[in-house]
Parts: C-alpha cells; structure tokens; sequence
C-alpha cells in the first residue's frame, strides 16, 4: 500500500515548492548532479581543445595497437579510450604498489631529445594474461592474484618484448600534426622507490581499456606535462592556420581593452608640510620640493611604476613625454 503523507508533510513540500527550495520540474537526476570543483590556485595548463585533441590521438592509437595485438595474441582484443585527464604526478605514482612494473620511453620531437620520459603501466593481470597468450596459453589468470604480485625474470623479458611493440607504433598516431619518435629505454621493476618526476608536476594520464574474451585490464600512459607543452609549441609553428586564428584573436582582445579606463598617476616629488603652513596657503604659492623640474618623474599604474619620463607642456596644457618602460617586477616595485 502507498504511503499517505500527513497534512503537515504536505504543507511543508508545498512551502518548499514556493520558495524556490525544490523544483517540482527538474527530474532526481538534474537536481543531484554535481559539479568538479576547480583550483584557482593551481590552474591547468591544457585547455578542453587541447585534451580533445589527445583524445582524438589515441583513439586512433587504440585502433592500431588492437590490431596489432589481434594479430600477435591471435585473439579478439578490443581497445577503447576510457578519459585523458591533466593531473599532478602524485596522482599517478600514489596509485601504484610495490609489484607494479613501469615502462619508460624517451621522446623525440623532430630530432630534438626531451628530458622527462613517458610511463606506460599495464595492469599485472593484463599483463600476464597477454604474456600467457604470447606462450601459446589461452591467457588464463589467476582469480586470486595477488596486488603484490612480482614478476619473475622471465616475465620481465616478456613484458618488455610487449611493451617495444606498443611502444613503437604510439608516433604514427601523432603524425597528422607533428613527427614525433617513441623509443623504449627500459623497465623499472619498482617504480614506488623512484622518483621520476615532481610530485606536484603536472600531467596527462591516458586510460584505455583493453578488453579480451576471458579478461578485462587497462593500460595507462602517463605524459610529462613540460614534454607536451613542448608538442603543443611545435604544432602551433607547424600549422600557419592555427597561428593565424591566435593573432586574429589577440586583436578582439586588445580591441576589446581599447575602450577601458586606466588611471596613471605622474609622481614627480613629495614632502612634508606642517597643518599650519598648509592653512596659510593662498593662490600663487610655491612649495619647493627640492627637485628639478628637469628630473625625471614615474608614472604610476595600480600602485606601481610601469615608466619614467618628464615634466613638460603639450599644446598649452601640463603633460609628462615618456622615456623608459619599466619591464622588470623589482623595477615597478622600486
């Protein structure tokens, strides 16, 4: 039998209703729908159009690596992009454990070696699912597989034979914007004790989702956020058209501040007067500052010197002619 709500049940929904509390229009799923909180103080670097971008690259990756393995497992594996997301290294390393085994691949971009290296990390049951397979098995694995498994030596040559083949083909998919060159450098067996990037730089950590007949695993790519900005810089000089839409952008935006009100303040000296002399101070009155007219004076922006420049007249009115702009912080803050 329904429920039958009280007549003081019904008089507060409907107070509700009134005051705006709930939305009678609005579906449960609407009202409970919650929003990613956004960190001002440690802003992203990579923009929507930018992460769209990534993830169109390794859509088409998924694509060529699960044909790949179809052919050298000889089973139906399907690959899918799961999310590319920017986050701190902390994120990435914090997920792994003592077990866990960590592919490294240096970066090439257009003959230029980058420092940081990429990380792929293949979970362990995938892992040895795929090497089970690669030996003929039916890529069987053990349901009670310990978290901190390790891998034996032989696993480990297998593991690193897997990874060169998924290593080798990750540049194809960059080359509609810029030649890129992935080459395996080797495998850290235990990847918690090092300290391979700074624990609040950023990244890009890839998720794909590998799916087999028997077995669901994933593997995760993790991209030095300095290596990619380095990408991004090259496929900006690399495509004109792009440029192009960023110059005509920058002039709406100076367009747009043309009309904005800017207060500068000339300061050419200043001193101290007594109350008195100032309430004798009548029309025609010097105040000798002890400064030349000739000297130059700073002209103040929001509270700091952005230029020097001197005293003058401009058509009969008081103007100040510009000589230096102050570039540097520790020069405005002077």
């Amino acid at each position: 039998m329904a429920d039958v709500l009280s007549q003081a049940q019904i008089d507060a929904l409907l107070n509700s209703v009134r005051s705006g509390e709930k939305d009678l229009e609005k579906s449960p799923a609407e009202q409970e729908k919650k929003y990613a909180k956004y960190d001002f103080a440690s802003p992203r670097k990579f923009t929507k159009d930018r992460i769209k971008m990534l993830n169109g690259i390794f859509e088409n990756y998924s694509r060529v690596i699960g044909s790949r393995l179809n052919a050298r497992l000889r089973a139906s594996c399907e690959i899918t992009v799961e999310s590319v997301e920017e986050q701190h290294y902390y994120e990435f390393s914090n997920a792994l454990t003592e077990g866990d085994v960590l592919a490294l691949a240096d970066v090439d971009i257009k003959e230029a070696p980058q420092e940081q290296p990429v990380m792929f990390y293949l979970s362990t049951a995938t892992a040895l699912s795929m090497m089970d397979r690669l030996m003929g098995g039916e890529g069987a694995v053990d349901d009670d597989l310990d978290s901190e498994y390790s891998y034996t030596e032989l696993e480990l040559r297998l593991y690193e034979d897997l990874v060169q083949d998924i290593i080798s083909v990750l540049g194809v998919s960059w080359e509609n914007y810029v030649p890129i060159r992935f080459t395996y450098n080797h495998t850290d067996a235990n990847p918690t004790l090092s300290q391979l990037l700074g624990v609040d730089e950023t990244v890009v950590i890839v998720d794909l989702k590998m799916q087999f007949t028997n077995l669901s695993g994933r593997m995760s790519i993790c991209f030095p956020g300095d290596m990619l900005m380095a990408v991004f810089a090259e496929i900006s000089r690399e495509n004109p058209v792009r440029k192009v839409a960023v110059e005509d952008k920058s002039d709406e935006i100076f367009d747009s501040l043309q009309d904005s009100s800017l207060e500068i303040v000339a300061e050419m000296a200043d001193t101290q007067l007594f109350l008195s002399d100032i309430y004798h101070l009548n029309v025609g009155d010097v105040i000798d500052l002890g400064y030349s007219k000739d000297s130059p004076i700073y002209l103040e922006i929001g509270g700091y010197h952005w230029f020097t420049g001197r005293m003058g007249t401009h058509k009969k009115n008081m103007a100040v002619k510009i000589d230096d702009v102050c570039y540097q912080a520790e020069q405005r803050s002077e």
